[in-house]
């Protein structure tokens, strides 16, 4: 099992977190990072799968190899921001299945909002991972995963780029069982529930909105 936090300290993935930071990145080197950043990232996150062996022939000899075992795994993203992570890890592992929960923040009182939500079936035979690349008051992944459990996930992991110590926290009080994997920790949240030194909307900056 995971750590319940785990920050992967790679140095690609810090070099590559470092750029996302800057502001002067533009809306098109943002996403591609994001895309980059998101293949390492589920190199961590998935390297619980379970595996089995399969009877295959090399140019050789036969022989019994490994292979990914049960059914495919689910990938669900918190819309919007998630969308960047989920696109680069559908490159990694294409046969996932996917998912969509739709929260917005409340700006007033921070808390979500759902307003969609569409997951696949049989939750509860595939290791799901939950991705979002900001883990902030951590409400909404509370909320999703409060979703996703009594859609029958049982075997959960939260993938994030950036966390900020609230909502790490809010999540291990809430769901002490799923495993966080993120790029970076950072120092705390400002009185708008963003995080500080943070990166800004992850979303915005990567749809180009404001």
């Amino acid at each position: 099992m995971l750590e319940h936090l785990t920050v992967v300290r790679h140095p690609l993935v810090q070099h590559k977190l470092t750029l996302m930071r800057d502001k002067n990145t533009s809306t098109a080197g943002f996403r591609r990072l994001l895309r980059e950043i998101s293949l390492l990232l589920a190199y961590e996150v998935t390297r619980e799968l379970d595996m089995t062996t399969c009877t295959i022939e090399t140019p050789l000899q036969p022989m019994e190899a490994p292979i990914l075992d049960g059914k495919k795994l689910a990938l669900i993203s918190i819309l919007r921001a998630g969308n960047g992570l989920l696109d680069g890890i559908l490159e990694l592992v294409p046969a996932a299945r996917v998912g969509f929960i739709g929260l917005y923040r409340d700006p007033e009182t921070l808390q979500p909002v759902q307003y969609y939500s569409k997951v696949p079936a049989e939750l509860e035979d595939r290791m799901v991972i939950v991705v979002d690349p900001m883990l902030a008051t951590g409400n909404s992944s509370v909320a999703a995963i409060d979703l996703l459990k009594k859609a029958g996930a049982k075997n959960l992991r939260f993938l994030c780029l950036l966390a900020a110590p609230e909502g790490v926290a809010r999540m291990k009080e809430a769901h002490p069982d799923v495993p966080i994997v993120t790029a970076a920790v950072d120092s705390h949240l400002n009185d708008h529930g963003y995080i500080v030194p943070g990166l800004g909307d992850a979303g915005d900056r990567m749809f180009g909105t404001k």
